[in-house]
């Protein structure tokens, strides 16, 4: 048996199943985590979707940014942009259930023995693990039971500081900025949200697993920022997001042998 934790999707169907035969995954033994972003701007995002959705208990995900903006679109909060090429999932006679489906997803996904966790694109600095876990609860728990107060609040850049998050709607925001969204930091820990480049173009800003080098014991693994070509500087949290649909690469991490397995993405004019 083996966990294979893959990083963003984001509609490339054809590049994880060659990722898939490039590993010799087995589907009656093997366990699949993704690391957010199943959908948008790849020409597939039903077909991940599909695909993902019908492996029930096998695979495991967390909701990326580009999942909740699906979720904003269909509950009328938010509209689908034309190049995140969603048209197919709204078309689909299947789109209720990938919906509802999609609904019950985590923010944050830890293993039973807490050794392992999988977030779409990083913490807090000022959380503790606990407080992580909490407030992604939170969120999941809205979700799940009632998802439009969350749809209606989720967009924003602010609050900046976790201790600013005073209201209920003000915390979900900030624990989906923070999961979903993040990438940099200022000094002082408050989240900066617009840029996307490498750490080392910037002075000022920090990224923002350096606020968890020293306080996470478990191997965490992340997507969203493919500036990063699946590298982080510290040991036990683990970048994956490749840049398979800028016509990088797909890549997965086998949890129980520590190896990394990539194939490359389709070129990017083939999305276009």
């Amino acid at each position: 048996m083996a966990t294979y934790v893959i990083g963003d999707l984001q509609g490339c169907y054809d590049a994880l199943q060659r990722l898939l035969c490039h590993v010799n995954y087995q589907p009656e033994h093997d366990k699949l985590w993704f690391c957010g972003d199943l959908v948008a701007r790849g020409p597939q995002s039903l077909q991940c979707l599909q695909f993902v959705k019908s492996l029930g208990e096998a695979a495991v995900t967390v909701l990326g940014n580009h999942d909740l903006h699906l979720l904003a679109c269909y509950y009328g909060v938010s509209e689908i942009k034309k190049q995140d090429l969603l048209q197919p999932v709204f078309e689909s006679p299947e789109l209720e259930s990938i919906v509802n489906w999609l609904r019950q997803q985590p923010l944050l996904h830890v293993s039973a023995d807490q050794r392992f966790m999988m977030v779409h694109a990083g913490l807090a600095p000022a959380w503790s693990l606990q407080q992580a876990i909490t407030m992604t609860q939170e969120v999941q728990t809205q979700l799940k039971t009632d998802p439009l107060p969350i749809l209606q609040n989720m967009y924003g850049n602010k609050p900046e500081h976790f201790h600013d998050a005073t209201t209920e709607q003000l915390r979900w925001r900030f624990t989906i900025n923070s999961c979903t969204r993040i990438r940099f930091c200022r000094q002082d820990g408050s989240l900066e949200l617009k840029e996307k480049g490498h750490p080392r173009n910037q002075e000022q800003l920090v990224p923002w697993y350096e606020f968890w080098r020293n306080k996470l014991q478990a191997e965490l693994f992340f997507g969203h920022w493919a500036a990063l070509n699946g590298y982080s500087p510290i040991i036990n949290i683990h970048a994956l997001d490749t840049g398979c649909i800028w016509g990088n690469a797909l890549t997965a991490y086998c949890i129980e042998t520590q190896q990394r397995y990539s194939v490359a993405g389709l070129a990017r004019t083939r999305y276009i």
